[in-house]
Formats: structure tokens, sequence, C-alpha cells
């Protein structure tokens, strides 16, 4: 079996071999297919991956691109390796590659209202941030509309252009939690969440598939894509993606919110979250 090292040293070789057979100079986009994965290791001599789409998965959230590769972005933007149909994929330059929260930014006490049953059962901290979510109506606080859960973990497929066949595609992907939402002024939203663990990081791929979840299932609402961290102290960051397309991704908006008991909430945090609210 070839060891986590190896495995990497492997699959770096083969996205390598791939991206520098297509790539010519200036180029902000390089697609390829799936199969030119196996391609690669037999003309590298390399052990054929077993799981192709792991190649993919593991350049976007469990290792950096090889450095050869990152090298060939222009000024500061970096290269993804994002859908593009089925079966086919495409190393796309884009302003940054991850979401990540300010580590600045002051955080906001909220009385926890998650049950303690929440806490003491949860199977991993995705699941239970998703639960706190709902539980403390964050959605809501954050993005000051009504917030109901519609579905979690929804799995289906959203429209891309395939470069390569000339044509729209379809590419599988998953959201974490769907919310609808309705304004004071009575509009309608579609606010798709993804959740991340202390030590794990958003891929500006999965706010970029979200959007289009949005906007595929609901054309007529309005988008507000949520990308939500644990944080490190156990308070949660809850940050607004941009992410029409990959040209204009950016962070809109964020805040951070601390979870704590009533009897922590004191009249100083109160006046000073009255004196914020009165100088928006």
């Amino acid at each position: 079996m070839i060891q986590s090292d190896e495995k990497q040293r492997l699959y770096d070789s083969i996205l390598e071999r791939i991206f520098f057979l297509r790539y010519t100079t200036g180029a902000r986009s390089v697609p390829f297919e799936r199969r030119e994965i196996n391609v690669a290791a037999d003309e590298l001599e390399l052990a054929r991956p077993k799981n192709l789409g792991d190649v993919v998965y593991s350049s976007r959230y469990r290792s950096s691109l090889p450095r050869s590769i990152v090298e060939t972005a222009d000024g500061a933007n970096e290269w993804i390796v994002a859908p593009a149909g089925r079966s086919v994929y495409e190393f796309r330059q884009v302003r940054f590659s991850t979401v990540v929260p300010n580590p600045r930014l002051s955080q906001i006490k909220i009385p926890d209202a998650t049950p303690g049953l929440i806490d003491l059962y949860s199977l991993g901290d995705e699941q239970a941030l998703l639960a706190k979510l709902r539980y403390n109506r964050l959605i809501d606080i954050f993005t000051r509309l009504t917030c109901y859960s519609l579905q979690n973990h929804l799995r289906t497929s959203i429209p891309v252009w395939n470069p390569i066949r000339n044509r729209w595609d379809g590419t599988q992907v998953e959201t974490d939690e769907l919310y609808v939402g309705v304004g004071p002024d009575g509009a309608h939203y579609c606010i798709p969440v993804e959740a991340k663990g202390k030590n794990d990081s958003h891929n500006v791929i999965q706010m970029w598939q979200n959007t289009r979840v949005a906007t595929s299932k609901f054309p007529d609402l309005s988008v507000r894509c949520i990308a939500a961290q644990l944080l490190d102290n156990g308070a949660i960051a809850l940050m607004e993606v941009r992410a029409g397309n990959f040209e204009d991704l950016a962070v809109v908006r964020e805040a951070q919110y601390a979870l704590v008991p009533a009897s922590e909430m004191d009249e100083s945090d109160l006046a000073r979250y009255r004196s914020a609210t009165t100088h928006d």
C-alpha cells in the first residue's frame, strides 16, 4: 500500500505531468479529463492511483499544488483544480483558494441555546457546528433575515461549462445545509451553508459550487453564500462569500460569535452592543 507521503508525491508527479503537457505561458485555465490521470501515471512509469478522484480531492483539501505549478500563476493569483463537467477538471487561476476567518476580529457574545444532549452526543465538529447554527439561530442573526433550514447534506448536480467538449455539463456536489429566508421587505433568499471544524479550511470551490446549487435550484431567489468555521476557542466565524463566478470571488462580510452561558452576559456587553447598533 502506498503510504501518505509517497501517495502525495505520486499525486504531485501526475498533476505536474498533466499540467505542463497542456499549459501555455500566460494561460489562466488548463482543462483535462479524468482518464489523463492514468495516462500520466503510465507515461511516468508510476503506479496508477486506486482512486482517481482522490488525486483531485487531495489537491483541493489536503495539500497545496506542486510548487512548479504554483509558480506559473499570474501575480498574486493561485491555481485551483475546479470541476468542469462529467469526469472533466480544470486548473484555474483565482484570487485566493481558501476562505479563512480574520484572527483580529472581535467576538460577539450570544447566550448559548444549544441543548446539552447535542453537545454530549455530537459525532463530529461539523455536525456539532451545524446544530449550533440552527439552535442559536446564528444564520438569522448574521444575515438579519428570518431563516429556516430547508435540507441538510443536499446531494445534487449543477451545470458547469465543459471547455473540452464545448457544452454545458453536469457535476455532482454536496451542500452541508440549505436555508431559505425572508427579509423585512418580503424578499426571499436561498442561503447555502458550508461548515468546517477546527482543523479544516474552506475551499473557494465549495463556495462556488454552493452558489451554483442555489442559483440553479432556486433561480428566482437572491443568494447569500455562507462559510461557517469553528474556531480553536470554540467560537464560530460566519463569512459571507460572493461566489457567482471565479473572477469575482470575495469575502464581503464576517462576524464571529462566542456562545456563552446567559450568566456570562453582563451590562458592559449589552451597552457595547447597543452602541454598535446605534452607529450602524
